[in-house]
This record gives structure tokens, C-alpha cells and sequence, in this order.
């Protein structure tokens, strides 16, 4: 099954894109840019969903949900957030269908035209603050830390199973703090949030940094940011927090009474991630193969693959694996039994390698005499023939050597394609041949930034967390600069 994809070599793109679907992952939908997502793929979301949800709750946060749709009139009052989200909005504007008199078909009944059209929600600022307004009147209603997880759609011209699509899954964390302080602090500790996930859960080194004012969250102040790299060169921004100050609070009157008797607009963050983390996923890790899943979020830990011939061999070997199943499951090990009569074992070897299954156990008759199994590790294709006795105890410690040795060589590749670069020609040079990070002086200006976008269809994916003092002079203007920043072309 692996063997029929596109080597990344050739076409990385198409690799993916095949992958994505052979894997069963994904596939597109009816509905042009959307995508349905298979259960493996769904599982996969899943895992990432619980761990997050669970990094949420231990940090204050309580889920809750708002509507879909925000009024026209809510989405205006904010003005650099209409501006950043306009050409993206999905719009209702009738409530009801009829038949055609001439019996054509179904058309929209022109008589139920909305007096105020919806929005179908691109984020969810809008309608949260003016919830907000209602729950907050004084200091001891803060801070207000509230999450959703919901879908949202912004319409994309050209989509990409994952990574890019008109309507995706995400979590969006909406908090109000009294003070300017406590809400910065709050989208530091989000960020914080999402490298832990991504480094610990995910297996992807991330760069933790803040965007450039041009691209910053439409409304925010400051926006703080992980930043991955894919195996072809390109960067992906895997979550995002912002520092909204007050500009929410002030456009939708949210006020409360301080611990000093004064009335005061709150301070405000958001922040959120995508089911983009599962295109990150797969193209941080995969390969020609297939699918290549760190074990803490892959659906299945462990598969074991009966090798028989006939029914009487098959029930033999189901009592010498029925044991180890339970005593993997005891450890929390998700682990699947495939003795479906229906495909050979090398169908299903192929088949679990092209999903990514960590670890893939197979037991034959030979393996029962010496009460052994085969262990193949998926990521580095490593086989090796192990006692079937304490055999739960070497697959637990494994699976944690697979997880630290997957995240191991994806940072000594992200760190072997971070060049610095002291001339424009240098900067487009490595750009072009090498890829990945480009860390250069930028004299802090939007148009410089602008046009070396242009030029290069690079960006400054982030400006590093405290960076290092390093004066130096713009490549592109010459004019002074005090430390570097890191672009990168990007999906």
C-alpha cells in the first residue's frame, strides 16, 4: 500500500495530498473546501483535543459554547478586526426555502430575507465579548477564562486537506483580566501551552516568538506564536495567542467596578489551534512509506498480527496474545488484535505501516514454540525478535524511546535549516536552494517587510522571544537594526 505513494523527493505536495487520503485520514467533501474527516483522522484530533483540553482545565479555563452565527452589526464594531476578516465571511441572508413556481427546483424565498444578515463565525470574538458584557460587573467576576472548541469557516480560495480549509475544527480561548499585566501574562502562559503540547505530544521543536505588527490577529496588540518546520523547507504557524488589550472591551462597553471603586474596560486575550496540528503532524514526521505517528497520539499504540495457517492455529496463537493484550492495556497501551480472516499478514503489514502504527507486533507458529514475538518499531523500520515474557514492560519503555527519538530528529533537522544570512542575495539564495528558517537584520519597517514579501513570497514567520542583542544593519536597506528575525516561506 505505501509503496504506491509519490516520494517526497519527487513531489512533496502530491506526497501529502496522497498520503493524507490513502491513510485515510481525510478526503474532500461534496461542499468545495471542506473536507470530511475519517475516523483514523478524527482519532487523531481526538487525542490532540484531550490532551489540550485537560492543559486548559489545569490552568483555570472552563469550556462553554457560543452560536455560529454573529449579527453583521456585532463584527463592525471593532474596526481592524472587520478589515482582517471581511473577504473571508460566509453570509446568511434568508431563513427559508420554496419550490420554484415553474417547478425547476428548490429556490430561496425572496419574501424571507433577514432583517439583519449572519455571519457564519470566522472566530468568535465578537458575539463572547458581547456575552461578556453581561457576566462581568466587577473585580470579583475576574479574570474570566473561558474556552470553546466549535468549527468556524473562513472562505478559502485555495484549500488543502488540513491545512487549509473554508471550514476546520479548533479550540478558541476568550479571557478578561483586570489588569493589562495579568492579560499578557495569560497569553504568555497559552503559549506556553501550545509548545508543551507540540514539543511533548506532538514531537515537533517549535520556535516561541511574536509576529510582526503586519502580521498580527486582526484587533490584537501583540500576537505570540509557535513556528514549525515541515520536511520540505516550509514553516507553519501551529498556534497562535494574543494580547488583545482593551480594544474588545471598549467596542462592545464591557466595564467593571476595580477593587478601588473606579469603573474600568477589562483586558482581553485570545487564542486558539486548528486542526491544522494534524497536517503539522504528518508532514513533520512522515515519510515515503506512509504515516509516521508519535505514540502519544496515534489511535492505535500497538498492533499485533496473527501469521497462521487454518483456524486451529489461529485460536493457538489467540491464547498466547491474549494475555499480552491485557497486560498492555493495563498500562494504558491502546493496542488492536487483527486476526481478520479476510487479508494476509503482508496486506496488513502494509497497512499499519501506512497509518503510522508505532509498533507493530507479529506472532507465528515458530514464534509460539520459542514464546517470542517480532517487534517492528515504525519509525525507523527496526525489527527484532523478543520474549514474550515482561514483552508489555519492553513495549512501554519503547514506545517512550520512540517518542523522544521521533521529536530527537525532527529538531536536528529544524536546526540544520536555520541559516544566518548577512545580504539579501544570501538571503535569497538560501531561500531558494536550502529553505527552511533565514535569520537576517530587518530594519523594523512594514514596507521593507512588504517587499521583501513580494519578492521572495518569504514572511517573518517570528520576531524570537527575548532576542539576542546582535546590532547589525537590514539586508534589504541598510539601515540599523538590534537583533535578528526569522523568516521562512510558509503554508
Amino acid at each position: 500500500m505505501g509503496k504506491n505513494l509519490t516520494k517526497r523527493s519527487e513531489d512533496y505536495s502530491k506526497w501529502y495530498n496522497e498520503l493524507v487520503v490513502k491513510a485515510d485520514l481525510a478526503e474532500n467533501s461534496g461542499v468545495r473546501g471542506c473536507m470530511v474527516i475519517k475516523p483514523y483522522g478524527y482519532a487523531i484530533w481526538e487525542k490532540m483535543q484531550a490532551a489540550l483540553d485537560a492543559m486548559f482545565k489545569e490552568t483555570g479555563h472552563e469550556n462553554a459554547y457560543f452560536p455560529i452565527f454573529i449579527p453583521k452589526s456585532y463584527l463592525s464594531r471593532e474596526a481592524s478586526h472587520v478589515e482582517g476578516f471581511a473577504k473571508e465571511c460566509a453570509v446568511v441572508t434568508h431563513y427559508r426555502l420554496k419550490n420554484a413556481e415553474d417547478g425547476s427546483g428548490i429556490v430561496v424565498d425572496e419574501d424571507a430575507k433577514l432583517e439583519e444578515e449572519l455571519i457564519v463565525r470566522p472566530t468568535s470574538e465578537t458575539i463572547i465579548w458581547d456575552t461578556f458584557r453581561k457576566w462581568i460587573q466587577s473585580y470579583r467576576d475576574l479574570p474570566l477564562k473561558i474556552n470553546q472548541w466549535a468549527n468556524v469557516v473562513r472562505w478559502e480560495m485555495r484549500t488543502r486537506l488540513f491545512l487549509r480549509t473554508a471550514e476546520f475544527l479548533w479550540q478558541e480561548g476568550h479571557t478578561a483580566h483586570a489588569t493589562e499585566q495579568e492579560a499578557i501574562e495569560e497569553a504568555e502562559t497559552i503559549l506556553n501551552i501550545y509548545s508543551d503540547f507540540a514539543e511533548k505530544h506532538m514531537a515537533v521543536p517549535v520556535i516561541r516568538g511574536t509576529k510582526t505588527p503586519g502580521e498580527r490577529f486582526a484587533g490584537a496588540l501583540e500576537t505570540y506564536c509557535i513556528e514549525a518546520l515541515m520536511q520540505d523547507g516550509k514553516a507553519l504557524q501551529a498556534g497562535t495567542s494574543h494580547f488583545l488589550g482593551q480594544n474588545f472591551a471598549k467596542a462592545f462597553d464591557v466595564q467593571f467596578d476595580t477593587k478601588d471603586g473606579q469603573r474600568d474596560h477589562v483586558w482581553a486575550t485570545s487564542w486558539g489551534v486548528s486542526t491544522r496540528l494534524v497536517g503539522a503532524l504528518i508532514m513533520t514526521h512522515s515519510d515515503d512509506n506512509g504515516l509516521v505517528l508519535p505514540p502519544k497520539l496515534a489511535p492505535i499504540q500497538v498492533v499485533i498480527v496473527p501469521i497462521y495457517k487454518g483456524e486451529e492455529q489461529l485460536e493457538a496463537i489467540s491464547a498466547e496474545v491474549r494475555p499480552v493484550l491485557e497486560a498492555l492495556k493495563a498500562k494504558g497501551i491502546s493496542v488492536k488484535y487483527d486476526n481478520r480472516d479476510t487479508h494476509k499478514p503482508g496486506f496488513k503489514f502494509n497497512e499499519y505501516e501506512l497509518k503510522g502504527v508505532p509498533v507493530r507486533l507479529a506472532i507465528g507458529p515458530r514464534d509460539m514454540e520459542n514464546k517470542t514475538f517480532e517487534v517492528a518499531r515504525r519509525d525507523t523500520l527496526e525489527k527484532q525478535v523478543i520474549p514474550s515474557e515482561g514483552i508489555a514492560d519492553h513495549i512501554a519503555s519503547l514506545l517512550e524511546q520512540m517518542q523522544q527519538a521521533i521529536y530527537d530528529k525532527a529538531a536536528a533537522f529544524r536546526d540544520d535549516h536555520i541559516t544566518e544570512v548577512n545580504s539579501y542575495e544570501e538571503f535569497k539564495e538560501v531561500l531558494n536552494t536550502r529553505g527552511g528558517f533565514v535569520s537576517a537584520h530587518w530594519d523594523g519597517t512594514d514596507a521593507t517587510e512588504q517587499r521583501i514579501k513580494d519578492e521572495t513570497k518569504a514572511t517573518i514567520r517570528c520576531i524570537p522571544l527575548d532576542p539576542v542583542a546582535d546590532p547589525g544593519t537590514c539586508m534589504v536597506t541598510g539601515k540599523p537594526a538590534s537583533y535578528r528575525v526569522l523568516f521562512a516561506k510558509a503554508y
